[in-house]
């Protein structure tokens, strides 16, 4: 979210928009400060960054570590700008390969990029810095942000609280898993979108199998303890899958022999795995990982208890380990900002990733703290880290060119025309490994042209006039090849090969520490 305070700047650029006109909540938007009630602040008494004066870089602060804000980050210019970034986190997560580094495939710091090596003015530059802290509140009329910093009681107050002035804000806060307020998700399940959720399945995996092995333990609650169930059928939830299928055909079976016959993997979908997959790959996946001991049950969660969940038609589901992936929604911090939200509670936007929400405001919106909806209100923006990034990009070249017009100050933008920088809202394809060597690659998205493999190297291959579909080995060749590729510095490319190479040659690590 990018803000820039005088209202008279809409009036002089190439894009017309009115708040009221595309969306009706606007108008008691532009009304109220974009402060979390909730938080009390005394902007007299707080610490923290003064405005710039004449003579200073203009400051940009941004609030999240994720894909748009890292990619918004690497991208921006800060000859022009000085930078503060403002997170509960110091590093970005490489999501696709999160599930590899439950089972042991992966280290944890293979996926983790510190933050201070995609954008090295947050280590160097003296007027930029990080901050480990959450954002409580903005006031766009003081060009002010309200800060929590991470619990801890050396520091003078706990809670502190700080604030930071800037004449430019971004806001890629994030998105929080979707849990459709069934109860007790929050209190028993595991999610995964952060290293630490990966170490907590990581430890509870482990745990569960060396305790199955004690003596006295009855067989059905050893079959509980390592009953695995995940929930959601999409790509995150079927890599998981596959990797946890992978790590019991490879490495339970030989490691943990007196309980092997016992661990089960359990995949529940309301629908149908992987939606948004061309309906082949569907088929490809569900056969393989039925083949490989995942049983596939087709149903909607009611309640989760602390050992067995409930479904709505009766069902009851002991587990072990529940892992819930059903998607993200919006965080409580977007919650509560006072802006016109799309149905569902996540920012609304159009197609410049801009939305008037305050009377003397305007705001460009990154990440899955946002959709694009089209003139009849139709969503058409993804919830990707591919997509995420891409709008991370764009708003960094926008921003250069805003800083080169001298327009980087609080308020000294409105001259400046935003029609110049086209944004582009495609995506590249969707990739999904399923363990064993086999994954997905559905490119039909870009109408790629790719040169047909024989039957005997891919298992499944599909061709269209919208691109290509394929699953099966050199799928997984092509997985492998292209997250490598993706991952954000040399030094993790490096850590994650010598994982994959070590885990092909000696099995995965099943140590648990701590």
């Amino acid at each position: 979210m990018f803000i820039n305070k005088p209202r008279d700047a809409f009036q002089h650029r190439s894009i017309s928009m009115t708040a009221q006109c595309h969306y009706p909540a606007a108008a008691a938007a532009e009304r109220a400060p974009l402060v979390d009630s909730d938080v009390e602040v005394d902007d007299r008494r707080l610490p923290g960054l003064e405005p710039t004066i004449p003579g200073e870089k203009p400051r940009v602060a941004i609030l999240g570590t994720g894909w748009a804000a890292c990619r918004f980050l690497k991208g921006l210019d800060t000859k022009i700008y000085d930078v503060v970034c403002i997170s509960p986190r110091n590093h970005m997560v490489f999501t696709p390969l999160l599930a590899s580094t439950c089972v042991g495939t992966l280290e944890f710091r293979s996926v983790a990029e510190p933050v201070s090596r995609i954008q090295s003015a947050l280590a160097g530059a003296p007027n930029s810095y990080f901050y480990l802290a959450s954002c409580t509140g903005v006031d766009t009329d003081k060009h002010e942000v309200y800060c929590e910093a991470v619990s801890s009681a050396r520091l003078p107050s706990d809670p502190y609280r700080f604030k930071v002035a800037y004449d430019k804000l971004v806001i890629a806060a994030g998105a929080d898993p979707l849990t459709f307020n069934i109860r007790g998700v929050k209190e028993h399940a595991l999610f995964l979108r952060e290293v630490n959720h990966a170490q907590e399945i990581r430890k509870k995996l482990l745990l569960n199998l060396m305790l199955s092995e004690n003596p006295g333990i009855s067989e059905e609650e050893r079959k509980r303890l390592l009953h695995c169930v995940v929930i959601g059928g999409g790509p995150t939830g079927v890599e998981f899958s596959g990797e946890l299928s992978d790590f019991i055909m490879r490495d339970v079976r030989q490691r943990y022999s007196h309980v092997k016959d016992y661990i089960q993997v359990t995949l529940i979908e309301a629908n149908e795995i992987l939606s948004s997959f061309d309906v082949g790959l569907r088929q490809y996946a569900t056969k393989h990982l039925t083949r490989s001991g995942v049983h596939l049950v087709q149903g909607v969660v009611k309640e989760v208890l602390p050992d067995k969940i409930l479904l709505s038609d009766g069902t009851n589901v002991p587990y072990g380990l529940l892992v819930w992936s059903t998607g993200v929604g919006p965080s409580q911090f977007v919650k509560s900002l006072a802006i016109p939200k799309s149905p569902g509670g996540r920012i609304g936007i159009d197609e410049w990733f801009c939305s008037v929400f305050h009377q003397q405001t305007m705001c460009l919106h990154l990440g899955t703290v946002q959709v694009f909806l089209n003139r009849q209100g139709k969503q058409v923006l993804p919830a990707l880290a591919q997509v995420a990034e891409r709008q991370g990009k764009y708003l960094a070249e926008l921003f250069r060119k805003i800083g080169k017009a001298n327009g980087g100050k609080a308020g000294c933008a409105k001259d400046i025309p935003l029609s110049g920088i086209p944004s582009s809202t495609s995506t590249f394809g969707s990739m999904a490994s399923v363990g064993r060597y086999k994954a997905l690659v559905d490119l039909r998205q870009n109408k790629v042209r790719i040169k047909r493999f024989t039957s005997k190297l891919c298992a499944l291959i599909s061709q269209d006039a919208k691109g290509l579909s394929m699953a099966g080995f050199i799928s997984w060749v092509i997985w492998r090849s292209a997250y490598l590729t993706r991952v954000v510095s040399w030094r993790n490319r490096f850590y994650v090969a010598v994982n994959w190479a070590t885990t092909f040659v000696f099995g995965r690590d099943n140590s648990r520490i701590g």
